[in-house]
């Protein structure tokens, strides 16, 4: 996915999108992904981890999508450092479930804002397709990710469910909204 050009949009959000690269997750931006990650996982109810993840978590998790074929992904800029990332995992162990997977994107908090979520959501759903899955299914806490919601609806992605109460983080009882798209 290394040569995987984003999608120019309006504005200043432009300029930083087109000045990222989409490329595959690599064994050295691992450090990069998890301290994003933990940055929710402090700030944030967009995870309902409550724990910090270490660094054998996301190797881990690199070796299973590797193993499985599924698509793991980061956005960086001009001079390599990680600002987001993105990976499709499968939605159930069951094989059953093998053409299915949840998607998640996470972007370093001074990338918000700047297309990069619409770049890896694009190039995530080019490479989910190519790797054979049918379905992809968001998983987002909905009074925490409204952007997140608005940007996988502009992508065809349409509600398909809504369970209430069913996490409780920083002392809030929260929600989960699945958005579906079939590929």
């Amino acid at each position: 996915m290394s040569d995987t050009p984003t999608v120019p949009q309006p504005g200043a959000a432009a300029d930083a999108a087109q000045a990222a690269r989409i490329r595959p997750a690599a064994v050295e931006d691992l450090a990069a992904i998890r301290d994003i990650y933990n940055h929710y996982v402090r700030t944030s109810t967009v995870t309902f981890d409550e724990e910090e993840t270490d660094l054998a978590v996301w190797e881990h998790k690199q070796e299973l999508l590797a193993t499985t074929g599924l698509p793991f992904l980061v956005a960086e800029d001009a001079g390599g450092a990680v600002l987001g990332f993105a990976y499709a995992q499968h939605w159930r162990a069951k094989s059953a479930y093998r053409f299915s997977a949840e998607n998640t994107i996470y972007l370093s908090p001074d990338a918000a804002g700047r297309g990069l979520g619409k770049a890896l959501l694009e190039a995530l759903l080019d490479a989910s397709a190519k790797a054979g899955l049918h379905e992809l299914i968001a998983v987002i806490e909905p009074t925490a990710a409204a952007a997140s919601i608005a940007l996988h609806r502009r992508y065809g992605f349409v509600d398909a469910g809504h369970l209430k109460g069913v996490g409780v983080k920083f002392g809030r009882t929260l929600d989960v909204l699945f958005l579906q798209k079939s590929l």
